[in-house]
């Protein structure tokens, strides 16, 4: 398959599960095994990453030039000054909702990229998430809007961000399932999740792209990479704006039913040996689309 191509395809895909509680992980494991693709690799993941980095920034610019301007008008947390001062408050909170994720970011590094790579932990993760996600909807007041919501309650939330470590629970679905959980209504939930999502995955795509520079890895034909950036910014783009106003409207029963289904469906393909139980190592040499499944040896010569 063109490379080109290829990449356009995992970037679509990529940029229609960042931000949706159904886990772009799963899918970015899963999709290649099923096509017969290699693993995308370390470098392809780090460059498309920028994408959806890119348009949730964009779509927020508004918002976080005024939470932005609010933290440095306040200059710290423990002021008197969050409680009438909404925008200083939820740039505070997005800011203090993120450093669990970064301290058990680090210390579970080497974790997350072996023990966690089991197929069988993605499948249960997007089981599990789902039922909770479930619960969720059926005992959350959401009643709280998201000028409303409470350091604890943001806390909370940024607690329960550290869950998306694991392959299979989705960072937007675990935040969006603890801000259902903590009374917020869905828009807001979502709408906070999105929030907590920028110096999430900014900070984890700058530092992939990080590694694969000093790995040496950035090499070759790059624009194969470059297009599938540019497919999963603009794609994460339309999706964040669909799914907030979506969230207005609707509850997450389709995400729960999606969740349940791919994850039985994944343990189905782990057990009859369609997709491995462990997820392919990340390979580090040529762009996804320029290589094909390798061939067996040939004898060697009597």
């Amino acid at each position: 398959m063109n490379p080109y191509l290829q990449s356009a395809l995992l970037g679509i895909l990529q940029g229609l599960t960042e931000f949706l509680p159904v886990s772009s992980t799963a899918h970015m494991e899963i999709a290649p095994q099923l096509l017969g693709w290699r693993d995308p690799g370390a470098t392809f993941s780090a460059i498309v990453q920028l994408g959806p980095i890119v348009a949730i920034i964009a779509y927020f610019w508004s918002d976080l030039s005024r939470y932005i301007a609010g933290i440095l008008r306040t200059k710290t947390p423990a002021t008197s000054a969050l409680k009438t001062d909404v925008d200083a408050r939820i740039g505070w909170f997005t800011v203090l909702g993120t450093i669990p994720l970064v301290i058990f970011g680090v210390l579970l590094e080497k974790k997350v990229d072996t023990v966690f790579r089991d197929m069988r932990v993605t499948a249960v993760s997007l089981i599990v998430l789902g039922l909770v996600l479930l619960i969720a909807e059926r005992v959350g007041a959401r009643k709280t809007s998201l000028n409303k919501m409470t350091l604890h309650q943001s806390q909370i939330i940024g607690w329960a961000q550290v869950l998306a470590l694991i392959p299979g629970t989705s960072r937007s679905g675990v935040t969006i399932t603890a801000g259902l959980f903590q009374g917020l209504d869905r828009e807001s939930a979502a709408r906070f999740s999105f929030l907590l999502s920028i110096p999430a995955i900014t900070a984890a795509g700058l530092y992939k792209l990080l590694k694969v520079v000093k790995g040496g890895s950035l090499h070759g034909e790059i624009g194969p990479y470059l297009v599938g950036a540019l497919v999963a910014g603009a794609i994460a783009y339309v999706v964040v704006r669909w799914f907030l106003g979506y969230m207005k409207e609707h509850n997450t029963m389709v995400f729960t039913i999606y969740r349940v289904v791919l994850g039985i469906a994944l343990l189905v393909l782990i057990q009859t040996g369609i997709v491995k139980q462990q997820a392919p190592t990340e390979t580090e040499t040529t762009p996804p689309a320029t290589t094909a499944p390798a061939t067996a040896p040939a004898p060697a010569a009597p």
